[in-house]
């Protein structure tokens, strides 16, 4: 099995984000290698309830994207990881009855 050195700085610099997307339903960044990185907008809450302006106002830096006006950032390793922020709660958990 392989697994990624994030501690590389050439794996580092290929991660750098270039470009974010960011719909209704998934978050999706673009990094220098040129890979995409898709992940469903549930697994952030702050992205799923912040307006599309807001979405659209976002910062790069070399290692994440920061959005000023929710005051979120993720990193670019997070995303891969497929971490989830605090209060991410599946689509299907969010549907069952509460008990």
């Amino acid at each position: 099995m392989t697994t990624l050195d994030f501690d590389s700085d050439e794996l580092l610099d290929a991660l750098e984000p270039i470009e974010v997307e960011c719909s209704d339903t998934h978050l999706t960044v673009t990094l220098a290698n040129g890979q995409a990185v898709t992940n469903p907008l549930w697994k952030y809450p702050r992205l799923l309830n912040a307006t599309p302006v807001q979405r659209r106002h976002y910062e790069l830096s070399p290692f994440g994207i920061h959005w000023p006006d929710i005051d979120e950032d993720l990193s670019v390793r997070g995303l891969i990881k497929g971490n989830l922020a605090p209060g991410a709660v599946p689509p299907v958990r969010a549907a069952e009855p509460a008990e």
